[in-house]
């Protein structure tokens, strides 16, 4: 009996890695463009911010109080799923709708689905869309600089398909819009919301996880390189470099694709599924920015790849070694 193994319950692969650590990793990768969103928004931005997480960490403790569950406020992603929900507003948002998408995010989205790991969709995107669909006029409201005007994506996406793109963001839209390159839309010096306008800053953040490991480059990558491919095809102004640097730096598509897409609750596991994830995701975000009637597209995209995760997962499950229909390890 001595010579027996024993083998204990899977998983047999373990690293130091935990809930609490992975979602402080997260946060900790967002600090670049949060802090540049509130030096590029002001205070206005902190406050938002604030607001937002300190509401999602009170809606969780209240629940898990109220519904005698223990306590997981201290876990990081109550406050991740507030940080990402204010990233993804106006500075000039009111803030009793960012409390309302809030509550919404922790409350309907994760507690009523059993809490984090049993929710189907990301909290704070759930929130964005719940938000978008009661209060579009409010979120689709950007100011810079004291200027309220759209976007550079919409001012891209409304503009004459024979100038040029530098030449459509340097006109803006009539309201002195202080866009002047594609370069500004990389730094940062634009309008939109909190989190998404500058690529540099969201790709430090991005180059942590990596380097981390706390994410894999399947989904963000294939994302990313489908929604490219897609833009060339179909945006209709042809092999465009500028255009597609603009569509890639503008918008959600960054911010989406390495802190949204890549969520491990509502993500593949499978390295095949990521590939396939990561694939729909720029289908779909290229369909709604380029055929659809707003310039963004990156959250609904991700909501409805979310619910496909069952099936993605299903198709692309590893066959056990030896099961029947492979045949000479093929």
């Amino acid at each position: 009996m001595s010579n027996l193994l024993n083998i204990s319950s899977s998983p047999h692969v373990r690293d130091n890695s935990s809930t609490k650590s992975i979602m402080w990793d997260v946060v900790l990768a967002l600090v670049p463009t949060t802090v540049f969103g509130i030096y590029n928004f002001g205070i206005k931005a902190a406050v938002l911010i604030a607001v937002c997480i300190v509401t999602c960490l009170l809606s969780e403790y209240i629940w898990q109080k109220c519904m005698k569950l223990p306590l997981t406020v201290s876990d990081g992603s109550a406050v991740l799923t507030g940080l990402l929900l204010a990233l993804n507003l106006s500075s000039t948002f009111p803030i009793w709708m960012a409390i309302l998408g809030s509550i919404f995010a922790i409350i309907i989205v994760k507690q009523l689905f059993g809490g984090l790991g049993q929710n189907f969709m990301n909290p704070a995107l759930g929130a964005r869309c719940f938000l978008m669909v009661s209060f579009a006029g409010s979120m689709t409201s950007f100011t810079h600089d004291g200027i309220t005007g759209a976007t550079p994506l919409a001012i891209i996406k409304n503009g004459d398909k024979a100038q040029s793109v530098a030449d459509i963001l340097a006109a803006g839209d009539g309201k002195a819009q202080e866009v002047t390159s594609v370069l500004n839309m990389f730094l940062g010096s634009i309008g939109g919301t909190i989190g998404e306008t500058s690529a540099l800053a969201l790709l430090i953040g991005a180059a942590y996880l990596l380097i981390r490991k706390i994410i894999d480059w399947k989904i963000p990558v294939c994302y990313i390189a489908t929604f490219a491919v897609f833009v060339l095809l179909f945006g209709g102004r042809g092999f465009d470099l500028m255009y597609l640097v603009a569509e890639l730096c503008g918008g959600g598509l960054l911010l989406g694709a390495f802190f949204m897409a890549t969520d491990y609750v509502t993500s593949p596991i499978t390295p095949k599924g990521k590939i396939v994830f990561g694939i729909l995701l720029g289908l779909l975000t290229g369909i709604f920015r380029i055929f659809g009637a707003s310039a963004e597209g990156v959250s609904y995209a991700i909501i409805i790849c979310n619910l496909l995760v069952p099936l993605i997962e299903r198709v692309t499950i590893p066959v056990p070694f030896g099961k029947e229909g492979v045949k000479d390890g093929k």
